[in-house]
């Protein structure tokens, strides 16, 4: 069967779940082409050459390590017009290159439009839907209801209309929609055989604070070091250790790391709870006020 992929570019969990279900589905003999961008894209297109298709994708902006509204609504509102006529060409050449028969989504927008345009059947498979699919047993502060609202509201308007829902999860909730169903997480192979160790450093996974607000909350723990990805930089500032994206590096040090710090990604927190790390988890939050 053709399948149609669909990656979204923010962050890099979409790209390693997708890479293992991909992996996955051409050792079935299936043959599938994926759309992606950003570090997504370069991820993939280095994992699959030959079979990635680079698009322009939606972005957040960031502000105190909250999601700006503001900032993002400008941050694409300024490149929409460029953005969909690259996209359109690209949705040409792909419909004219590659049958597709089957399109899965991984929470992004271009895969989900071509399916429908085509009339093409639909898969989702991400971690976001349990939001809008699943009946939740959490407490909601007052103060966080309308933006925990608005997170709902954009899961629900995202890749509506599916053929069938497949969230991924750590933990059990209740489904209240039809075509639902929930699976563990999607673990990938070098996780899966990562030597687990308990070395003296901290890693910290994090793309939505400022380079200089991090490097200043580490360093008032200075009997501590930190390995920080995800913010594309490569030096050392006293105990602080910034470093590239590597997948084997990233995997290296998460096995080996005391503790994780993350920013509530869901795919490294289910790479960590595999893995038996002590995690702090932070979220970022949308910011309602003047962005």
């Amino acid at each position: 069967m053709k399948i149609l992929y669909g990656v979204p570019g923010e962050g890099m969990g979409h790209a390693t779940r997708s890479k293992v279900v991909i992996d996955f589905l051409l050792s079935q003999k299936h043959d599938v082409h994926i759309v992606s961008s950003s570090r997504a894209f370069t991820f993939l297109d280095k994992a699959f050459p030959g079979r990635v298709t680079e698009i322009k994708g939606f972005h957040f902006a960031y502000k105190n390590a909250e999601v700006s509204k503001t900032g993002t609504f400008l941050l694409n509102l300024k490149s929409a017009g460029k953005n969909l006529i690259h996209n359109v060409s690209k949705e040409l050449a792909i419909h004219k290159a590659f049958n597709a028969e089957l399109v899965i989504s991984d929470f992004e927008s271009f895969s989900y439009f071509y399916a429908k345009m085509h009339k093409l059947p639909l898969i989702s498979i991400d971690n976001m839907q349990v939001m809008n699919r699943c009946a939740l047993d959490i407490t909601i502060s007052k103060e966080e209801k309308s933006n925990f609202q608005l997170a709902k509201n954009i899961v629900k308007a995202k890749v509506p209309g599916c053929n069938h829902y497949f969230i991924t999860s750590f933990f059990d909730a209740e489904i209240t929609k039809k075509n639902t169903s929930i699976v563990p997480p999607i673990i990938r192979q070098a996780i899966l055989d990562a030597k687990v160790a308990k070395k003296n450093h901290i890693l910290m996974y994090q793309t939505s604070s400022s380079l200089k607000t991090v490097k200043e909350s580490l360093q008032q723990l200075p009997n501590e070091t930190f390995y920080v990805y995800g913010m594309n930089q490569d030096y050392t500032d006293g105990n602080v250790v910034f470093k590239p994206f590597s997948e084997k590096g990233f995997i290296d040090d998460l096995a080996s790391a005391k503790a994780v710090i993350a920013n509530g990604g869901f795919s490294f927190i289910s790479e960590a709870v595999y893995l038996k790390k002590p995690i702090y988890s932070f979220l970022f939050t949308t910011n309602l006020s003047s962005g």
